[in-house]
């Protein structure tokens, strides 16, 4: 386009055209330009484990599909489980014509330390990739290219899980697995002999209550992001066990 721009400070010149920047990246949003690195090898070493609290992600169902997002996307772990749709920016030279999709499960930590290279600090908004997500949309010696982005649904096999944690009178759960917007923002639980109870976030989208349910079996309340919930009954049984994962219902597709 001949010199023309964005003047607008709510646009963005994205593969030549001007386009909303959503303030707020939500599901169905329109497409935003940022940028993507890679860390870790082709088999995902040093990808797993990450600041969502989601452990071993080939375990958990994630494989390599997956991302750290920089401070203005990670949101301090909200956006943990949200899912994004990435392409390299074609003015790159560097740049592969394939999309991809990944959901966040780490967080990629500013370094106020460096004037350049500081990709993950504010206000910025950037993806770090596992390294077999980014060569296929980029050439690997770039290292870093522009990319659009967008929300997209979580697609998931089975139902929402709920691995418990903790001992007799602290539960931790991750809940993982969860499709649709894919971010929780809020989780009760139920005992069969409670009403159902707040759980605060601990970190990431782990969950906590300071609770006794042992003997009980346990029902979920699951909330997501863009206001929908599910609500998983006795999806525990009573002699359930720490350190065991269980599976409740999906968001619908």
């Amino acid at each position: 386009m001949g010199g023309g721009g964005c003047n607008s400070g709510a646009l963005v010149m994205v593969m030549g055209l001007c386009l909303v920047v959503t303030r707020t990246a939500e599901v169905g949003s329109a497409w935003d330009a940022a940028h993507a690195t890679f860390y870790g090898d082709m088999r995902g070493t040093g990808t797993m484990e990450g600041a969502c609290g989601y452990g071993d992600l080939f375990e958990q169902g994630y494989g390599l599909e997956t991302t750290a997002l920089s401070s203005v996307l990670f949101q301090d772990g909200k956006t943990c489980g949200s899912c994004y749709e990435i392409q390299c920016h074609n003015s790159s030279q560097w740049c592969l014509n394939s999309t991809i999709h990944a959901t966040a499960t780490n967080f990629c930590p500013p370094n106020y330390t460096k004037s350049t290279e500081n990709w993950c600090n504010p206000p910025l908004k950037h993806f770090d990739l596992t390294q077999p997500m980014f060569r296929k949309i980029a050439v690997y010696k770039a290292g870093i290219v522009p990319v659009v982005f967008r929300r997209v649904p979580c697609i998931r096999t089975g139902g929402i899980k709920f691995k418990i944690e903790g001992n007799q009178n602290w539960m931790l759960v991750l809940v993982y697995n969860v499709g649709g917007a894919g971010e929780v923002v809020d989780v009760k639980v139920k005992g069969s002999s409670t009403g159902w109870i707040q759980m605060s976030r601990n970190w990431g989208q782990n969950w906590q209550i300071m609770s006794n349910l042992l003997g009980q079996s346990l029902s979920f309340q699951v909330t997501a992001s863009d206001g929908k919930m599910v609500e998983s009954d006795n999806v525990a049984p009573d002699n359930w066990q720490f350190g065991h994962s269980y599976e409740g219902n999906q968001f619908d597709k």
